[in-house]
């Protein structure tokens, strides 16, 4: 039943995880948007979802030609699909945040982050039902 359930809701984890991190990167924009020589990172989350589906996302594995040497892995998998953000406008100290792009960004993020969470509770809900006989 475990299972059943865990396929059920790996799609919608994929996606939650991917907003998280997403809503991360624009928030570490937003924080720097005064740093000199900082560039702007976001996440194309529709390549980031079919990678992940696909598990194309996972940490590429380096050859070791020693037991001492290091994995190189990153830690988040996700890492691997932030890209730097075009530049729309330049600035003289060399940082690439643009507040407009980031605020929308983050509020539409958080917004597609809260539908995700409201339909996972759904479904939970109606499985639940489901289980209860109602």
């Amino acid at each position: 039943m475990t299972n059943r359930l865990d396929n059920a809701l790996q799609f919608h984890q994929n996606a939650l995880n991917i907003r998280a991190y997403r809503q991360q990167l624009l928030s570490s924009n937003i924080a720097n948007a005064d740093t000199p020589n900082y560039k702007a990172r976001d996440l194309d989350f529709k390549a980031a979802l079919s990678g992940a589906l696909g598990s194309r996302l996972g940490p590429l594995a380096l050859a070791t030609t020693a037991r001492g040497h290091q994995s190189g892995t990153t830690a988040n998998p996700l890492e691997a699909a932030a890209r730097y953000r075009t530049e729309q406008q330049s600035s003289v100290d060399g940082n690439t945040v643009n507040m407009d792009v980031e605020r929308a960004a983050f509020a539409e993020n958080a917004l597609h982050y809260e539908a995700s969470i409201t339909f996972i509770n759904g479904l939970l809900r109606s499985m639940q039902s489901a289980v209860q006989g109602q």
